[in-house]
């Protein structure tokens, strides 16, 4: 039976045409347009520190340098102060500003790992301008590079998805239960899923699966009419559904295969025993799909997207402690990630492969009873096989942009936060780093983007405001990468 325009818009549920291209729609994984692929031979990974991570006990100085670094750390943090001691076996390159000594929470040891083998650049003073202290702002300022809400459409991956791929193909994967900001677009997406192994097409119970073979025909048969409609959302709504549909078939039998020539590495996943980990194997039974000689059927995925929540320690932050919750998270997050590193270096796609961690913002230099609230600036760090990081990683050991100033005297008498600052070195010699600016690398160095000004913009300043309180020069070539 021929199926109408109106039916197929009433029957896939999108007569509200209102919500077609919002960015509701991207939150039913079931509804995805298809993208190509056009990354070439590389992955990208983006991984989410939720609730606002603590970056002054994730980056600390040792010693002050040049400076007064330590000294204002030790006068904030009276019981959540990482000694030298608790840092002596992690110390990392030094600031650039200070020269001060400067080392990871001891609960990054398996960051650390990756450090030591030259894998990881840690960017400091990462932050915007008129910075905001709510997690939901924040969140969507770092999610849309737009801190200034000037309209900018979709997440800024998403953005670079939008200006690169097309077509039939999905290459990117959230390990999540929606589309996650930063990839959201209303022109191409990506695929979520929480385990391969229980990923499949969501067919109704009814019938009890003896006709899901009639459904599958029934449902394809729409996908194809409306792939060849003239209206470009019927036509974006039939590709959608034909990409998913095969999609939810191919991408399931990823976890066997990896699971029966990777058995070794699943396990060690399995002995970190946290989310994370898990999250990171279903990104690698993925990357080991295209990677694989054959590569699987119809599986050309190449942007990632995994998270880990709980940083928002108002209290039983802990500092060195090991049953402290800071500690637990970085543990996670650090095991998890040189667990990656390595399985992915066994495939041979460790220098095919870039990884950035973020976070919505820091917490407050000074610590309140037993936690720390909510901060400005926050380090960001970024892995691979190819990044200029570890102890060879440049003139500072692999860091990039100074730590925030965090001298009391330095502080907004508002809310006790380190300040925004652009502006010459000379003038502001602790001159943050624009996130901005890391994005802008990302896809200029890694995602080979020529020019990617036109999807992270800079500031306009505002009639009266200060030129070094904004961000008017973007600089795409930290370094990190080559």
């Amino acid at each position: 039976m021929a199926i109408t325009r109106r039916q197929f818009i009433k029957r896939t549920g999108a007569a509200a045409a209102g919500t077609l291209l919002g960015p509701s729609l991207f939150n039913n994984p079931f509804l995805q347009k298809a993208l190509a692929d056009t990354i070439g031979d590389r992955y990208f990974v983006v991984v989410y520190l939720d609730g606002g991570n603590d970056g002054v006990n994730t980056v600390t100085p040792v010693d002050n340098g040049s400076g007064n670094l330590r000294t204002a750390y030790d006068a904030a943090r009276m019981s959540l102060n990482l000694s030298p001691t608790d840092l002596q076996n992690t110390h990392i390159g030094t600031d650039p500003n200070t020269g001060a000594q400067l080392a990871l929470h001891p609960g990054l040891i398996g960051l650390k790992s990756l450090y030591d083998l030259g894998k990881v650049a840690i960017i400091q003073g990462c932050g915007y301008p008129a910075y905001s202290l709510s997690h939901d702002q924040s969140r969507t300022v770092w999610q849309t590079a737009d801190p200034l809400s000037v309209g900018t459409n979709g997440g800024w991956v998403g953005r670079y998805l939008a200006a690169n791929y097309g077509g039939t193909d999905i290459p990117g994967v959230n390990v999540s239960d929606r589309i996650v900001g930063e990839f959201k677009t209303t022109a191409t997406s990506v695929l979520t899923i929480g385990q391969l192994a229980d990923f499949g097409f969501p067919y109704d119970p009814f019938g009890g699966g003896s006709d899901d073979n009639a459904k599958r025909t029934a449902f394809n048969a729409l996908c194809n009419a409306a792939s060849g409609d003239a209206q470009p959302v019927i036509k974006y709504i039939g590709e959608s559904g034909a990409a998913t549909l095969l999609a939810s078939e191919s991408y399931p039998a990823l976890d066997s295969l990896y699971n029966a020539d990777r058995s070794s590495w699943s396990n060690q996943y399995d002995a970190i025993g946290r989310s994370t980990a898990r999250d990171l194997r279903e990104v690698a039974k993925v990357i080991y799909g295209v990677a694989h000689v054959p590569p699987a059927n119809n599986v050309h995925a190449r942007v990632f997207q995994v998270s880990n929540g709980g940083y928002d320690m108002h209290s039983d932050q802990g500092a060195a402690n090991t049953d402290g919750q800071h500690y637990s998270l970085h543990r996670e997050i650090g095991d998890s990630l040189e667990l990656f590193y390595q399985d992915c270096a066994d495939m041979g796609v460790a220098d095919k492969l870039c990884i950035v961690i973020w976070s919505e913002f820091s917490r407050r230099i000074q610590q309140n009873d037993s936690g720390t609230d909510h901060g400005s600036q926050a380090p960001m760090f970024v892995i691979g096989g190819t990044i200029q990081g570890g102890p060879t990683g440049g003139a500072n050991g692999g860091v990039y942009g100074n730590h925030p100033n965090i001298d009391d005297a330095a502080l907004n008498p508002d809310d006790g936060n380190t300040i925004y600052k652009q502006g010459s070195l000379v003038t502001n010699p602790f001159r943050s780093t624009d996130f901005r600016d890391v994005y802008g690398t990302l896809l200029k160095h890694w995602l080979g983007m020529t020019n990617p000004s036109g999807l992270v913009p800079t500031d306009t300043v505002p009639g009266g405001g200060d030129p070094d309180d904004y961000w008017t020069a973007a600089n795409f070539d930290l370094g990190f990468l080559p």
